[in-house]
């Protein structure tokens, strides 16, 4: 798992957002049944704090949201409101033995896909406040 993606300057850029190998072999296997993917993180409400998992353009952003990154080539959201608490942390996205989010695309996979954060290092926070906010 790689908690950086190559940037346009000479330094690498810091990923909000990585993924597990579980996770990316679930994605890929969602991949080749859907065709092109999204990921929004849920805020709350039915599915708790879940990263949701759409065929391409099955869920609307809007204004509200923001792109964090991609994970295995997909995009992945959040809404700008929960970004403000979330934003000092990289998120992990990985995939475990469970019931998915009821709308998510994994849901009769048996998998579920599950969000694992960590604090950002000092050099890698320094990192991302000069890439600015997403």
């Amino acid at each position: 798992m790689s908690d950086r993606k190559a940037g346009g300057s000479s330094a690498p850029a810091v990923a909000r957002v990585s993924v597990t190998p579980a996770a990316q072999a679930l994605i890929e296997r969602l991949r080749a049944a859907h065709g092109p993917l999204m990921f929004h993180q849920s805020g709350g409400c039915c599915d708790g704090s879940a990263p949701m998992c759409f065929a391409l353009g099955e869920f609307i952003t809007g204004d509200a949201d923001i792109c964090l990154g991609e994970i295995a080539g997909t995009p992945f959201y959040m809404s700008r409101s929960q970004f403000e608490y979330w934003e000092h942390t990289h998120l992990i996205i990985d995939a475990v033995p469970g019931n998915g989010g009821m709308f998510s695309l994994e849901r009769p996979t048996g998998m579920r896909f599950l969000t694992r954060s960590r604090l950002y290092e000092d050099a890698e926070w320094q990192a991302l406040e000069a890439q600015g906010r997403p």
